[in-house]
């Protein structure tokens, strides 16, 4: 449960992008995976992809936005993380990685933002 005001208001922009997903036909797998490498926001499966998804959200662009605030350091952070995930499979499906950019109020979905 989110203890802080950042921590709430980052739960509303994950609940609004999964929201937004399983209204495009995307099925949640799993919310807030964590591991020793790192967290990943949603696992979601799309037809036969398993999709990790990073949800961004910024008040304003003045920082270059939601989309400008996944850093290289993040990226390794996400892969890493999917790659502990996968561990349970025994033969991993296709996956990809998206984003959702929460800016203000407008809502974009990136997909395949990241080459595993």
């Amino acid at each position: 449960m989110p203890r802080t005001p950042q921590q709430r208001l980052g739960r509303l922009g994950e609940d609004r992008a999964l929201a937004h997903l399983l209204a495009q036909g995307l099925t949640l797998r799993e919310r807030n995976f964590l591991c020793k490498s790192g967290e990943i926001d949603l696992i979601m499966q799309d037809g036969p992809h398993l999709v990790f998804i990073e949800v961004r959200q910024r008040a304003s662009s003045r920082f270059g936005g939601a989309v400008y605030s996944v850093t290289p350091a993040k990226q390794q952070r996400l892969l890493r993380a999917a790659q502990y995930y996968l561990l349970r499979y025994k033969l991993p499906p296709p996956c990809r990685f998206d984003l959702v950019a929460i800016d203000d109020e407008k809502l974009s979905w990136i997909q395949n933002v990241l080459e595993m």
